[in-house]
């Protein structure tokens, strides 16, 4: 049976289950903000190395752009991993907030579905952090700084 909007209890004890997964949305968002912004410093990094590749006459150097495109090009398919898989979380999170809410207004019992679907959350957001630090361990295995930096990365 559909209880009224006016069931004030009802309403106030479906905010109070949904509050968690509200608050792991928020942190969900700041993780997608992060690997966003990583991905655009590789393409942008990616940019602008093909532009110097063009214009380089040595071949020892033209290698090191080659290497460095490959590594970025790696980098980037991990990152729009981690951030396909955060997404789908996000996705699966609100599915849960929606199914806590339908099970309180219809009188249902979603906790099977809101558990099966929590699972699926948490083991998409642990793949895509899976992603996210394998991209991060390539990025920094891969860092050249400073004089005698011109060796070619590691792969």
């Amino acid at each position: 049976m559909l209880r009224t909007v006016s069931d004030v209890g009802t309403v106030a004890r479906a905010i109070q289950l949904s509050v968690a997964p509200v608050f792991l949305l928020t942190g969900i968002g700041a993780m997608l903000s992060v690997m966003t912004n990583r991905l655009g410093r590789i393409i942008d990094r990616a940019r602008l190395l093909e532009a110097r590749f063009e214009t380089a006459t040595q071949e020892g150097h033209r290698e090191l752009i080659r290497a460095d495109l490959t590594t970025l090009a790696r980098r980037a398919k991990l990152v729009g991993q981690a951030i396909n898989l955060c997404t789908t979380t996000a996705f699966l999170v609100c599915s849960v907030i929606a199914l806590m809410f339908i099970g309180a207004f219809l009188e249902l019992d979603p906790s099977m579905p809101v558990a099966i679907l929590f699972i699926c959350a948490m083991l998409s957001m642990v793949l895509g952090l899976v992603c996210f630090l394998r991209e991060i361990y390539i990025a920094t295995a891969n860092l050249r700084i400073g004089p005698g930096s011109q060796t070619p990365p590691t792969q």
